[in-house]
């Protein structure tokens, strides 16, 4: 084990030593979302060169850092205490240090924990350098096989209160582009019935357990999700990257050839009361009429 993890730090250094790797700098590091073999080599060198990392869990990224031959000192930074210890990386940087920053799987300061750390080096003056790798969203982005253009939106977990996921939910329906959500298993049934409701017949791609031994990858209508789910108990466990694909070309176009009607009822009807006549004279989605005229108003009142 020694040896094999010394070649592969070796590896590492011939292929991302030539880079410079400034002082007094963060390095914001990408992580395995679950196979080991994900790593990349400069994640490697970076790691290996680093005075100190900064992470979300000390007992998960030491145990990371024993697997590919790695020691550093550890310093814990996460979302209960992010401000705080942000000033103790901060004393490190400000002493000339390099440090790291992982999150326990994946690239940190876009769902995970690093965000105010990050913000907080570069108000100091100090970089922030990326070393990127796996993300589990882009992960099941690109084996979704969403066809349509317009690019995506990062969404990441859903309020867990119901008022505020119905909310959610019907921004998350009003959007033409794709939308790339995350769940935890103990709450991932909620989702499903609230998205069947919201989403009913947009196709959705359910990724469970990415790169890890029982990876599932299935591409169903929203509506159709609670019953996968109960098909199988082991379905709801893990955690879920779902992908809502973008809405086909001809809802957009509906969408697009409502928009006069549906501003000329915002204006003048409650809006509840517009979008059900604009739904019912366009044949355009409701939800996405729904989330057109909050936005009208929006604008309206601004």
């Amino acid at each position: 084990m020694e040896a094999s993890s010394s070649l592969l730090l070796q590896a590492a250094a011939q292929a991302a030593g030539a880079q410079q790797y400034p002082s007094g700098a963060l390095y914001v590091v990408a992580t395995p979302i679950g196979n080991l073999a994900d790593i990349t080599l400069r994640a490697l060198h970076v790691l290996g060169l680093c005075d100190a990392v900064a992470c979300e869990d000390t007992r998960h990224t030491a145990a990371l850092l024993r697997h590919y031959g790695l020691e550093r000192p550890l310093l814990a930074v996460h979302e209960h205490n992010e401000r705080e210890a942000a000033q103790a990386v901060l004393a490190r940087l400000a002493a000339g240090e390099r440090v790291a920053y992982v999150s326990d799987a994946g690239t940190p300061a876009v769902s995970d924990p690093g965000a105010r750390l990050v913000a907080a080096a570069r108000a100091g003056g100090y970089r922030a350098v990326p070393v990127p790798g796996v993300s589990s969203a882009t992960a099941a982005l690109c084996v979704a096989g969403d066809p349509q253009p317009g690019g995506f939106c990062f969404v990441g977990f859903l309020p867990s209160k119901a008022r505020e996921l119905e909310q959610a939910l019907q921004a998350v329906a009003g959007r033409v582009e794709a939308q790339v959500l995350f769940e935890a298993p103990h709450r991932i049934e909620a989702l499903a019935r609230a998205l069947a409701a919201a989403c009913g017949e947009r196709r959705l791609t359910v990724c469970r357990e990415l790169t890890k031994q029982f990876e599932q990858v299935d591409t169903l209508l929203a509506s159709a999700l609670p019953a996968w789910l109960a098909e199988d108990a082991n379905r709801r466990r893990g955690e879920f990257v779902l992908v809502l694909h973008a809405q086909d070309a001809p809802a957009a176009d509906a969408l697009a050839q409502a928009e006069p009607v549906l501003v000329a009822l915002v204006e003048a009807l409650p809006l509840k009361q517009a979008v059900a006549l604009a739904a019912q004279l366009t044949g355009a989605p409701r939800n996405a009429l729904y989330e057109r005229a909050l936005a009208l108003r929006q604008q309206a009142g601004d």
